[in-house]
């Protein structure tokens, strides 16, 4: 749910707090401004406010990046919308406007990412330019997130160049994972029982969440072809609702000029075709000058591979070091400016959160569940339709028959007929 914190004057406070709530805003009132150290303690969403010097601060709007806060400038003269410039945001929008009218200017603010197709289990790759932006890291937390619901998630580990999967939630990476996915997959031998055969449960409670993990040595990539990588993925969708594939930075075809066979191995060719395969593309920039060159140089790259697939741009690590004041107005006006990009999302830089999730190998939102790291990927995640809890088509109790199928491996491994992948 939508939190809104208003800081207006009366009685427009009022008449907009009651028109929020009626749409099923959850609506808290500032009496008497917003500390700025509290703004991210408050849970909100949106921030409402009038704007004036005495409200609309550089504190506060600091404050909002680290939170993922959005501002949203109401009412105000010519000196208001100057302030508001100056920080980046939109033009105040107008008190006079019809109630109706100016709730839904403000509902705008509100990134909606276009809901995939229901019947369809969805795909959605996490890409980043070069530089560890935190792919691997919103990638687990996203599925995470997914499976809140209660419908089965996937998490998988396409990384060809550097995975790092299963050493972040401390799971083996010498087991079959992917690799022996995409074996499977080339002999037709691939489905749900053997996909749950294969991949490795990630132990939390209330989420089921299966995790495929990565080759453990780069030199393995030969593997993880394009077309075994299409045809696993397509066993996923029969397989979980939402299917969350961790790719590679690198988006070459360069490989083609030197490779003498028609067909040979590529480097990049499971990220390309996990990218092109994808309902939708989740792309990861650090907030830094150099995490905003690469991604701008990369991100022209990736539209020319995924077309129109919708992609929803992170900014990660968002803090106000390397950038100065106003950093979410800085990066926006650079994103729009060079790559045409105005709908984003943030993420503080938590590094209590993160850390606590690395020293114990677990997800965040399992060590550290009201960090602001977590919180701000639960926005996210909140914004696409969570997996249903009903069964996948084809599987009566998929949660029952995973667990007999994992059982029935034990067994047969335990009487020496079953050969490691």
């Amino acid at each position: 749910m939508t939190v809104a914190l208003l800081l207006l004057p009366q009685p427009l406070c009022a008449a907009v707090a009651a028109e929020l709530d009626a749409r099923g805003v959850r609506v808290r009132v500032a009496v008497e401004g917003v500390p700025p150290e509290a703004l991210s303690q408050a849970g909100a969403d949106l921030l409402v406010l009038h704007p004036s010097h005495g409200i609309l601060t550089p504190d506060l709007v600091a404050a909002a990046d680290r939170a993922g806060v959005r501002i949203v400038p109401v009412g105000g003269d010519d000196g208001g919308a100057r302030l508001a410039a100056a920080f980046g945001l939109p033009a105040p929008l107008s008190p006079a406007s019809p109630l109706r009218k100016l709730v839904d200017a403000i509902l705008v603010a509100v990134p909606v990412i276009a809901p995939v197709d229901p019947v369809r289990p969805a795909v959605v790759a996490v890409w980043g330019a070069h530089g560890a932006p935190g792919r691997t890291t919103l990638a687990i937390e996203l599925a995470v997130e997914a499976a809140r619901g209660g419908g089965h998630v996937a998490l998988v580990d396409a990384d060809v160049h550097a995975p790092a999967i299963a050493l972040s939630l401390g799971l083996p990476d010498e087991g079959p994972g992917l690799p022996a996915a995409c074996r499977q997959a080339g002999l037709s031998r691939l489905d749900t029982a053997e996909l749950t055969r294969i991949a490795v449960p990630l132990e939390m409670p209330g989420r089921d969440v299966d995790v495929l993990t990565g080759i453990n040595r780069p030199s393995r990539w030969p593997e993880l072809s394009a077309s075994r990588m299409s045809a696993v993925l397509h066993a996923c969708r029969s397989w979980a609702a939402v299917t969350v594939v961790d790719v590679a930075a690198s988006l070459e075809r360069d490989e083609e000029i030197v490779s003498d066979l028609e067909d040979g191995p590529r480097r990049n060719a499971a990220t390309l075709a996990t990218l092109t395969g994808s309902d939708r593309v989740v792309a990861v920039l650090a907030a830094d000058p150099v995490g905003i060159a690469r991604f701008l140089r990369g991100y022209a790259e990736l539209r020319e591979v995924i077309g129109a697939t919708p992609v929803t741009v992170v900014v990660n690590r968002l803090r106000t070091g390397p950038i100065g004041l106003d950093t979410r107005g800085q990066i926006r006006r650079a994103l729009e400016r060079y790559a045409g990009l105005r709908d984003l999302w943030f993420v503080p830089d938590d590094r209590r959160g993160a850390d606590a999730a690395r020293l114990a190998a677990r997800p965040a939102a399992h060590v550290a569940p009201r960090s602001a790291l977590s919180a701000a990927v639960a926005r996210l995640a909140a914004s696409n339709p969570r997996p249903s809890p009903e069964p996948v088509r084809g599987l009566e109790h998929p949660v029952e028959r995973r667990a007999q199928t994992r059982a029935e491996g034990r067994r047969r491994r335990s009487n020496g007929r079953t050969a490691v992948p």
